[in-house]
Parts: structure tokens; C-alpha cells; sequence
């Protein structure tokens, strides 16, 4: 969840009267978001809740409720127009976006990228939960992809890299820091690049240096976790993967093995688990392994720094 700071306002259905919820819902999306209409398929009623954040020129918007369609029609797209890409991130559910040109399938996990001046509606069968990025046109245009959005489009499936970099782009949104911004930017200009077939640039670096420490923090546990499959799932060369570590001053194989360790040196503070076990738990091939490579970056044993003051 983003951090209250950065929020400007939310709204929930669950207080209004069941007869109300979908007039409080469109004015609230309305004021904060974007003009729609919405209807219900659940007889207890739309049940809704929205939080709203800023995020340095940004709006993220995090959104969860049960099953409900959302439609921005050619008149509502007329009468309240809206210049901006939206990103949208389903999280939890499954969900179909209808668009003039065709109809798209969503599932957890999915991204959809749409222009908001053209008409859509965008229904959910079940519960779900979603973030969705407000980029106005002109930063996208600028920082994103040289062009328009000619029609939606989906990512998450095509390939491990595209799907490293929506797993990144979820990491970055639920919990955004002071340059949530220019990631964010980043991520959504690398997925459109591989649809476009722009090359990106070595300023592109940071952020893929920040996919593939995510994809490493998310795999420690696993022993099979190598510089080259690190590589393999963001679609890239092991050459490129160190070369995006040698701009941070470490390597790939440095920084599991780091990482690795951070971790296990945590857990020794906890009781009842084996030092055995914590080393299994982050992907040492034995425990006398990971006693040589504690000692060499401690300067002392798992077994020394377990019982030792903290």
C-alpha cells in the first residue's frame, strides 16, 4: 500500500445507502479520476473503495470492489474529457476491457494500457483489486513512447521479460518512494518499446537494474538462482545483466550472494530454527558453505553470531 503521504483523497461505498452507491461512485471517479458510468452485478450492491495519490505529476489510484462494470461511453468521453494513458494493474480478479476495435481478456497480473480520450468499458466478474497510473498524454508522448497508444494494449504474457517488468512496475506502486516517478516512467517505456521496437538507451540502466534486484530478492530462496537465470527472465544477455551491476560497482553473482547473507544474518536472531535450515532456507548448497561465507563477510561463525549481543 502506498504510503498515506502521498494520498490527496479515498472513498468507500460501504457507509452509503445500497440505493446510492453507484451516483456516489461516478462523482467520486468523476472529481478524482475520470468520468464514467458503472453498474452493479451483485445484489448486495456496488461495494467500492478507492484511495488517491499523487505521485510527483502522477496519479495512482488503488482500487478494490466486487463484480461491476465501468463504461466511459463516446458521450461521457465528450462531455468530461480526459487527456491521459491510464496504466492499469489488475492485482486480484479477472476482468474483459471492451474498446472499439476488439475486446481484451485480463487475469492478476495483467496490465492494460489505454488512452483515456477513447471510449471503453472495462468489467469485472468477481472480486478485484487494481492500481491504475494517470499519465497525462503529453508526459507519455515525452517519456514513454514517441507516439500515441493506438489501441489498448495488454501486457504480463508475452514473454519473461515483459513479465519481470510488470512484476517490477507492481513492486514500485505498492510501495513508491521519492523517485517513484521517473521508475515508473521507465517501466512503461520499456514495455512499450518492446511492442514499438525502440532500442532504450544506458539511462535505462537504473531501471533495470531495480527489475532485476526485485527478481533476485523474489528468488533467494532458491538454490538454482544464478546470474544467468536472472538474465534469462528479464530477456537479456548475462554480458548486459553484468554490465547493469558493474554501473551499481558490484555483480550480479556478488549481489545474490549479499543479499543471501543479509538475510540469513537476520534469521539467526530468531529462535527455534536450525542453522541448518537457514541456510537451506536461502539457497546455500550445504551448511558448511554457508558457515565459510558468513565468516568471511562477518568475520565470524553463524554459531558466534547467534549467540553473541546484537
Amino acid at each position: 500500500m502506498p504510503a498515506p503521504a502521498f494520498m490527496i483523497s479515498q472513498a468507500s461505498t460501504e457507509t452509503v445507502d445500497p440505493r446510492d452507491r453507484l451516483e456516489y461512485w461516478e462523482d467520486y471517479n468523476r472529481r478524482a479520476l475520470v468520468g464514467l458510468s458503472c453498474t452493479s452485478y451483485s445484489e448486495r450492491g456496488l461495494l467500492a473503495r478507492q484511495a488517491n495519490y499523487r505521485l510527483g505529476g502522477l496519479g495512482l489510484a488503488e482500487i478494490s470492489g466486487n463484480a461491476h462494470a465501468i463504461e466511459r461511453t463516446p458521450e461521457i468521453a465528450r462531455s468530461a474529457p480526459k487527456d491521459s494513458v491510464f496504466v492499469s494493474l489488475l492485482v486480484e480478479g479477472e476482468a474483459v476491457f471492451l474498446h472499439e476495435n476488439g475486446c481484451l481478456a485480463a487475469t492478476a497480473g495483467d496490465l492494460v494500457v489505454y488512452d483515456t480520450r477513447l471510449p471503453y468499458l472495462f468489467g469485472f466478474s468477481s472480486a478485484m483489486r487494481k492500481f491504475l497510473v494517470d499519465i497525462p498524454r503529453g508526459v507519455f508522448a515525452d517519456e514513454c513512447t514517441a507516439g500515441d497508444v493506438p489501441a489498448p494494449l495488454l501486457f504480463g504474457r508475452t514473454s519473461a521479460r515483459e513479465g519481470a517488468l510488470v512484476v517490477a512496475l507492481r513492486a514500485v506502486l505498492e510501495n513508491p518512494g521519492e523517485d517513484a516517478r521517473g521508475t515508473v516512467l521507465d517501466l512503461v517505456r520499456l514495455l512499450a518499446a518492446g511492442r514499438t521496437g525502440e532500442r532504450t538507451a544506458p539511462a535505462a540502466y537504473r531501471t533495470q537494474l531495480i527489475i532485476a534486484q526485485d527478481h533476485i530478492e523474489r528468488h533467494l530462496h532458491d538454490a538454482r538462482l544464478t546470474p544467468g537465470r536472472v538474465a534469462d527472465a528479464m530477456g537479456m544477455s548475462a554480458r548486459h545483466l553484468g554490465r547493469i551491476f558493474e554501473a551499481a560497482g558490484t555483480t550480479p553473482a556478488r549481489h545474490i550472494l549479499e543479499r543471501r547473507l543479509q538475510r540469513a544474518h537476520a534469521d539467526l536472531a530468531g529462535s527455534g530454527t536450525t542453522i541448518a535450515d537457514i541456510a537451506h532456507r536461502w539457497g546455500f548448497s550445504s551448511q558448511a558453505h554457508f558457515t565459510r561465507r558468513f565468516r568471511a563477510r562477518f568475520g565470524r561463525t553463524p554459531t558466534e553470531a547467534r549467540h553473541s549481543p546484537r
